[in-house]
């Protein structure tokens, strides 16, 4: 029976000691008012038990044994399951945020103790080209030449506060200001961290590029140790949201901190230590999707910091691109990898008027509509898809809906009112995106007058202070694209462009810019979206010229929502988007 008890404890281990200690002193007798045992000093000898008490005392022990077996699986799946790790909560709440570094600090100019006596010489030509945090939005005066708004556009300045009225405006911009800070937190992480390797350093360490899946384990490269002979060498590691371990075990090299956050090796040979730090592992311990943990790395005075980037590899959005039809001309299969889409409002003849010229030269493209017409047209037809809308639910909205079903490589984004021609080389955008890094590249609008129109725009955000940055816009690109000499680099566009759908959708429209709107789509998608625009490629624009008094009652009704009157608040919403959720104070263009 002891043998049993024994081989029962083995089994259920230490980590049910408590459970095991409880049922062993049930197995042992114990005081008892019907025997009489009421102390230690009292209790009977075993000669002067009742008989069949060691029957009932070995059936008792072969039950707890049983019972000890059965319990052993259960409380080791109750400490797996719930006993408590590393990190069981974690605080995800905001910490406070720190004032942003000034980018040109005002102290930058000022003699150094170190360097007082080194003369220099200011470059202010250079110097104004600095950003200073401090950004205004100041049209500067110009002579007045003839045509000059004809030849070189209007030269203009907004102040997006106005939007507000003096009342509401502080509230609005605390409001702006706390959820400007919450955004910063947000979006930074240790990766941002600007990171400057001190000079005359013993330690090399990876400066960037070391990335681990969250709670995975990589070997750390490049970690090593160059310094003058000593008795001992020591190296120590440090981290935030993981542990550090070695997957092999050097001789004459102390290890203390395995499967820790704090790593310290030790010992009297240099290359024993290096041969060891080969071995280096790092484990995530703490859990997040796509962050950074800032690694501490030191020896005797020397101290250096990089980064491991925590992150899932970006899973793949991949496009069947279909069979290819052969030839220099038919080198892709565009119903395969291009849906045209559009949104149209009332204005049915013109959208069908492109529908046909859409199928003189794509038969089998899938063309997706918006409508948000009060009184909607079945618009029928192959390869059509028609989603209707609340009435009057507005341009961008209706962008989304359309592009939200897109379901190939790419979207081409055309107005209801456009008409292809044997110019409108769908097949040439598609070369572009297909063979360089833009997600989106634009066409030519071409109007009735001859005149095509491309809409290049650079956009640009200059850092402000505490009132927020200024947008600025004017016409333009940045440079043209080498293989494609029709072809440049910029950051707007017309409404004729052709885009990859994945990056469309991530940048999105504001549903709230009903009426009035189309840049606002490439500033939200500053950062994001990369732009081409190409002027070979070009669509034209059906005449927007009709005597007044031939109107049809849907087209007064359409140039009406179309074209808003000054009541309209759809420059007060444009402006105070740019104000509160741009963050913008003011913008200057031309």
């Amino acid at each position: 029976m002891l043998h049993c008890s024994l081989s029962c404890t083995g089994v259920v281990g230490p980590t049910v000691s408590p459970i095991l200690a409880f049922l062993l002193r049930l197995s042992r007798p114990q005081s008892s008012p019907s025997l009489g045992v009421h102390s230690k000093q009292s209790l009977l000898p075993f000669s002067s038990l009742p008989e069949d008490f060691e029957v009932r005392m070995h059936s008792v022990h072969k039950s707890l044994c049983v019972l000890l077996v059965l319990a052993a699986p259960l409380a080791f799946l109750y400490l797996h399951v719930w006993s408590p790790k590393p990190y069981s909560t974690v605080d995800l709440r905001h910490q406070l945020d720190q004032a942003p570094d000034q980018l040109l600090k005002d102290h930058l100019l000022l003699p150094d103790k170190k360097y007082a006596h080194i003369a220099f010489r200011v470059k202010e030509e250079i110097l104004e080209l600095l950003p200073k945090n401090s950004c205004r939005c100041v049209v500067e005066p110009s002579m007045n030449l003839p045509f000059q708004r004809q030849l070189f556009g209007q030269v203009y300045s907004m102040d997006f506060a106005t939007a507000f009225s003096p009342s509401e405006l502080p509230d609005i911009s605390n409001k702006r200001e706390r959820e400007y800070r919450n955004y910063r937190q947000r979006s930074h992480s240790a990766a941002d961290q600007l990171l400057i390797v001190r000079a005359n350093s013993p330690l090399e360490y990876p400066s960037q590029g070391v990335e681990v899946r969250p709670l995975q384990t990589i070997l750390i490269p490049g970690l090593s140790l160059q310094s003058a002979d000593r008795e001992l060498y020591q190296i120590n590691l440090s981290a935030t949201m993981g542990t550090f371990d070695v997957a092999a075990e050097v001789e004459g090299v102390k290890v203390e901190g395995e499967g820790e956050m704090h790593l310290t090796l030790s010992g009297p040979h240099l290359d024993n230590i290096n041969r060891q730090m080969q071995f280096v592992t790092y484990t995530n311990t703490l859990f997040h999707p796509n962050t950074a943990d800032t690694v501490q790395f030191s020896t005797d005075g020397h101290q250096a910091t990089f980064i491991i980037r925590i992150r899932y590899a970006p899973t793949p959005r991949l496009y069947n691109p279909g069979s290819s039809r052969g030839g220099a001309s038919g080198e892709y299969n565009i119903s395969a990898l291009v849906t045209i889409a559009t949104k149209t409002f009332l204005r049915y003849d013109k959208l069908r008027t492109l529908i046909d010229s859409i199928r003189k030269f794509y038969p089998t493209v899938t063309i997706v509509i918006a409508d948000d017409s009060q009184t909607p047209e079945r618009v029928e037809g192959p390869y059509i898809e028609q989603y209707l809308m609340p009435f009057g639910k507005g341009w961008f909205a209706g962008r989304n809906l359309a592009i939200s079903q897109v379901t190939t490589k790419y979207v081409l984004w055309v107005d209801d009112d456009f008409i292809f021609t044997p110019r409108t080389k769908v097949e040439k955008l598609v070369d572009v995106l297909e063979k360089t890094s833009l997600d989106l590249v634009g066409g030519a609008v071409r109007e009735i007058t001859g005149y095509a129109t491309t809409f290049r725009q650079q956009i640009s955000v200059q850092p402000g202070n505490e009132d927020g940055d200024c947008l600025r816009i004017r016409q333009g690109y940045h440079h043209v694209i080498e293989g494609f000499p029709s072809c440049v680099v910029t950051d707007g566009v017309v409404n004729f462009f052709l885009a990859r759908t994945h990056k469309v959708l991530q940048v999105g429209f504001d549903p709230r810019l009903s009426r009035v709107a189309h840049l606002e789509f490439f500033i939200d998608g500053l950062g994001v979206l990369h732009v081409g625009s190409c002027s070979d490629v070009v669509v034209d624009h059906a005449s927007k010229i009709k005597l007044p008094w031939l109107k049809t009652e849907s087209e007064k009704q359409y140039a009406k929502f179309r074209f808003p009157n000054s009541n309209n608040n759809s420059l007060i919403t444009k402006y105070s988007l740019y104000y509160f959720k741009n963050r913008f104070k003011c913008m200057t263009g031309y």
